[in-house]
This record gives structure tokens, C-alpha cells and sequence, in this order.
């Protein structure tokens, strides 16, 4: 991985963002091949999922959005990790991926199963200290529109009696309390496509099934980003919603993904590297009713590409429980009204170019001195 992360500075693929003050964990630049490649491939999957099929539409919503956007989907509640801590240098870590590098697989763990493995192998953080209890952190960017800062300064109208100076005093937005100026910096792209499903029903009334497809920034504020640009703060994601009746969930699933598998061949990603995860119902997300992960073999090991998720009418549901709006679709020429169920293929941008590079990364010798290459 070292050599891949080396030959994408020196070949001006991907930068350190802030490089030159010193670095921004979890944050790359694009230099003029890395933009290029990027770019490239954001243009073939959109170009395969929205311009040759008439079943697609696509969105670009904002990246800020009504923190009811959040609460509704369960982001603000659940949207967590678990952390734990160096109790010495109070250092913070991913609870699962002190496990993972100490060989033990967290999938499926409680936060409770997880603190009693490590209390039982005796675990420590990578500087040999102790870790805390793991508590859960949000992941969610946290900010303020309007003109509101987290800090207020007020200058005192009397002096100090001993220095003459005014007295400066601080009053601190308190983040628990109901904050209308309150917003989030997404942390995916899929709510800002739930909410303009009744947007396109009303404009354009497509027929079932039909999909929604977005690409854009997201953001999440990762306790320990790691492993070049697979898991960093900001990313970009490349998704769809697709609509459908809940009679048909299946054909849709099954052709979406056989969709899927054409995108990454035309990626150049060789098939014996692909594998799939039929997600157990354990470990499935709660409104998940199936969900196949594609995974990739990365130099840093097997780990997921992208997925696929029968998300049923969860979404859907949500914002019509919490906007009063109704979310049914009539199809046409009946008074037949559901709430349609939905397919999700989610791809992360940055993990399909991890994946190129990856399987483009070449060596070999000329001249005696190994030459490195894409």
C-alpha cells in the first residue's frame, strides 16, 4: 500500500490535504491525474446507471439540510461508532478496529462484548497503554447557519477594580438544548434523494420501478481515518434509490446488482478480486431486509467496495411520519396508493479508485533498478 500511497504524490494523483501546513487527518487533495481519474469514473457510472436506462432521474441536493432530515432517519440517534481511549495520552480509537488489528473480528460484537474481549486478551492502544470503556461517538459534522457562532464575547461595561481592564466574559451554545440554527454536514447523499422522491413523483409521475440517482460530497467525522483514501472525513458517494412495488423488490435487486457487476468489469476490475457478502440478518442494518456487500481485494486486505440494500419503505415511512406529507405513489389509471419499497446500490468514489489504482499497479526492472508504473 506504501507504494501505491508514494507513486500517487509523486505522479500527482492524490496529495495530503493542507500538505504544506502539515497535514489534515482523514483529508486528500486531487492533483491533475487524480482529478482526471476521479472524474472518469463518476462519468462511466453515470453514464451506465441514469443516461442509458429511461427509468432514471437524477438529483443534486444540497449538502446542508433541515436537521429534521437527520432526526427522522435515525442519523442524530444512531449514527454512531464506538470509541475507546489511551488512558495516558487520552489518544482515540475505533473500539473495532483496536480488535481488527489485534486479530479479533468485531463484526456483530456489542459495545460490551467488545470491552470484555479486550479486557480478556489485554488488549492495549498502540502506545502500549490501557483503553477506556468504549462510549459512542456521532459521526455527524456539526455547524450553524445563519448569524450564530458557538462563541459569544461580551465586554463587561464596568473595569476591574485592580487592572482597569474590562472584564471579558464567554457564553457557550449549549449543543444538548434545541437549537433551531442547528445543521449537519451530510453524512450521506441517500436522504437528500429520499426527500425529492415526492419532488419527481409530482413533476414528472414516472412509472414503477424508477430510480433516483445522485453523486456528491459527504462527510463524516471518523474517529481514526486510516488506510489511504478508504476511509477519510470527506468522500464522495455515488447512489440511487430505486422505487419499486414491494411485490417485485427481487427482480429489481437481482437486476440492479448484475448492473453492478457490469460497471466494475468496465472498471477493469478483474472478477477473481470481486467477491460477495450475503450480509446475515444479524448484522444487517434493522430496516434492511437483504443487503449483499461487493468486496474487493485491496493491498490492505478484503474489504467492501460498495453495497446493495433492500431498504423496504423505511425511508419513505420516516418522512411521512414526520412531515405529515404523504409519501403514497397512485399508479396510473387506478386508485391503487402504496408507499413504494426501495433498492439501494451505494458506491463510494474513492473506494472504486483505490480499487483501479490497485489493480493497475505495476513493477518491474530496467536497467537493474525497478521501475514502478500504472
Amino acid at each position: 500500500m506504501e507504494a501505491i500511497i508514494s507513486l500517487c504524490k509523486r505522479r500527482g494523483f492524490i496529495y495530503q490535504g493542507s500538505d504544506v501546513y502539515g497535514g489534515l487527518s482523514g483529508t486528500w487533495d486531487y492533483g491533475p491525474l487524480g482529478v482526471q481519474l476521479k472524474r472518469n469514473i463518476m462519468n462511466l457510472w453515470w453514464r451506465r446507471f441514469v443516461d442509458e436506462r429511461d427509468d432514471m432521474y437524477g438529483v443534486d441536493a444540497a449538502i446542508l439540510m433541515n436537521q429534521k432530515v437527520w432526526k427522522a432517519s435515525g442519523h442524530v440517534d444512531t449514527f454512531v461508532d464506538p470509541l475507546c481511549e489511551d488512558t495516558v495520552n487520552h489518544r482515540r480509537y475505533r473500539t473495532d478496529h483496536i480488535l481488527k488489528d489485534n486479530g479479533v473480528d468485531a463484526d456483530g460484537m456489542t459495545m460490551e462484548q467488545m470491552d470484555a474481549t479486550i479486557a480478556e486478551r489485554g488488549i492495549k492502544s498502540p502506545d502500549g497503554n490501557p483503553l477506556s470503556k468504549s462510549m459512542t461517538f456521532n459521526m455527524m459534522f456539526r455547524t450553524h447557519i445563519g448569524a450564530v457562532d458557538t462563541t459569544t464575547v461580551h465586554y463587561a461595561s464596568n473595569v476591574d477594580p485592580e487592572y482597569g481592564d474590562a472584564v471579558e466574559t464567554r457564553e457557550f451554545v449549549d449543543y444538548e438544548k434545541p437549537d433551531a440554527s442547528l445543521v449537519y454536514l451530510r453524512p450521506e447523499t441517500a436522504q437528500g434523494i429520499f426527500t425529492n422522491f415526492k419532488n419527481i413523483v409530482d413533476s414528472f409521475y414516472p412509472n414503477l420501478p424508477f430510480g433516483i440517482a445522485q453523486q456528491g460530497k459527504a462527510f463524516r467525522n471518523e474517529i481514526a481515518p486510516r488506510d489511504f483514501v478508504f476511509r477519510s472525513r470527506e468522500f464522495e458517494q455515488m447512489e440511487i434509490e430505486y422505487f419499486v412495488n414491494p411485490e417485485h423488490w427481487q427482480e429489481a435487486f437481482d437486476e440492479l446488482l448484475a448492473s453492478t457487476h457490469a460497471f466494475l468489469a468496465e472498471l477493469g476490475l478483474k472478477q477473481e478480486h470481486i467477491h460477495e457478502l450475503d450480509v446475515p440478518a444479524e448484522d444487517r442494518a434493522h430496516y434492511s431486509k437483504k443487503t449483499i456487500d461487493i468486496e474487493y481485494d485491496y493491498p490492505i486486505g478484503r474489504e467492501e467496495l460498495m453495497g446493495i440494500a433492500y431498504r423496504t419503505d423505511f425511508d419513505l415511512m420516516n418522512i411521512q411520519r414526520v412531515s405529515g406529507k404523504s409519501m403514497e405513489y397512485t399508479v396510473k389509471g387506478t386508485n391503487t396508493k402504496f408507499v413504494p419499497h426501495v433498492i439501494e446500490p451505494s458506491f463510494g468514489v474513492e473506494r472504486a479508485l483505490m480499487a483501479v489504482l490497485a489493480s493497475s499497479y505495476r513493477e518491474d526492472e530496467q536497467n537493474g533498478e525497478k521501475r514502478v508504473y500504472l
